[in-house]
């Protein structure tokens, strides 16, 4: 079977086409940007590959030389779409400016020097390469939690495209083989046939992960609480294990505070429900700002609220009186009320096999500090204190 250049070609443009007309369909509207930076990607591409065959059919002429750019810069700016896409699910990715220049500098390049066929063909073939190599190691190392199956996908789906762009470019520039880009050349055609190939495997991968993404999110909403943000109960469970393996681990000590509004009920009979989840809210603002890096804190429920340190009992008073002041001070301002809280505290045993001891002590402790009166800390340990 004889494979034709052009076919190949328009059989991956339609294929585009017909992908960016379905993935909003599939994703929804509600989607991250990392997947509309893959819809806008896949989109450009069905462009690019549509401006070059219609180049085609205007040889040698002005219509040629813009179409063709058109083409060029289509082509790297869906590579710029499908980095950016990999830096929202991976994180920030390295070299985003030399990216950025050569996206520029490609479609530049080959209108300036349209003229020289060799010169726009190994200019553009070379710099496209880059440019595919880049977002090909965009996909290492990442610095937030995905799988390895999508990564690796686009990873060899976007070097071998690398390698056969580079060959073309050789070939077009250095040797007379390659006169047009219609040419049956096996590089040529090995070109379209991977082009062709790795926009479905691409595609899959990209699918794979805005599923992962979205997966991720599900997960986070389960932990999270939110109206403040702040670890739910699960959320805090989940992380408190940890944080008692770490401490067991490595010799270190572990305090937990257990803290909650007073008097919260009457803020919302008297002030209304909104008062009452504003309250919360700043509770949580402030808690977040007080507490040192590496600490846990979370809203177990309701106004009930603890914070996990990694520090022994004498960082809890300090603390607690930090937080104090700042909620005296920021609640009348933001709220048009005051509000305090209590807090009980419990440092960890070595006899505690579970967070679950710990935090009884520390709810215990918060007990007879609302018993005594409220608007203040009781240690299990040691008397209760203003």
């Amino acid at each position: 079977m004889q494979l034709d250049f052009l076919t190949l070609l328009a059989t991956t443009a339609i294929s585009l086409f017909m992908i960016s007309a379905s993935l909003p369909l599939i994703m929804g509207r509600n989607i991250s940007a990392s997947a509309r930076y893959v819809q806008a990607s896949l989109l450009l591409q069905a462009l690019a590959w549509a401006a070059i065959i219609a180049s085609t059919y205007v040889p040698a002429t002005l219509a040629d030389r813009i179409l063709s750019t058109v083409s060029i810069g289509c082509g790297t700016a869906a590579q710029w779409m499908n980095y950016r896409a990999l830096a929202g699910w991976l994180g920030p990715r390295p070299w985003p400016r030399l990216l950025l220049v050569l996206v520029v500098a490609t479609p530049l390049g080959y209108f300036l020097s349209f003229g020289s066929y060799a010169i726009r063909v190994g200019w553009a073939n070379t710099l496209l390469a880059a440019v595919t190599l880049l977002v090909a190691r965009a996909t290492l190392q990442p610095q937030r939690p995905a799988e390895t199956g999508w990564r690796r996908l686009i990873f060899v789906s976007m070097l071998t495209m690398a390698g056969l762009t580079l060959a073309r470019g050789i070939v077009g520039a250095f040797t007379d083989q390659y006169p047009s880009f219609r040419t049956p050349h096996p590089v040529n055609l090995a070109f379209a046939l991977g082009a062709c190939v790795t926009v479905v495997l691409n595609t899959i991968a990209m699918l794979v992960a805005w599923r992962d993404e979205a997966e991720i999110k599900l997960r986070e909403l389960a932990v999270t609480d939110a109206l403040t943000s702040l670890p739910n109960r699960r959320g805090f469970e989940e992380r408190a294990q940890a944080m008692l393996a770490h401490a067991r681990r490595h010799d270190l000590p572990l305090t937990a505070l257990m803290l909650d509004l007073d008097h919260f009920k009457q803020v919302n009979d008297t002030h209304g429900h909104e008062v009452g989840d504003r309250a919360l809210q700043l509770f949580s603002r402030l808690l977040k700002e007080t507490r040192r890096d590496g600490d846990l804190a979370a809203r177990l429920g309701g106004e009930e609220f603890c914070l996990l340190l990694h520090s022994d009992a004498s960082a809890g008073a300090p603390l607690d009186q930090r937080l104090r002041q700042r909620l005296r001070q920021a609640a009348p301002a933001e709220l048009g009320l005051e509000i305090d809280f209590s807090a009980g505290l419990a440092v960890l045993r070595p006899d505690d096999t579970s967070i679950q001891p710990l935090l009884a002590r520390a709810d215990r402790a918060l007990y007879e500090a609302k018993t005594a009166g409220r608007g203040r800390m009781h240690s299990a340990t040691q008397d209760a204190m203003n």
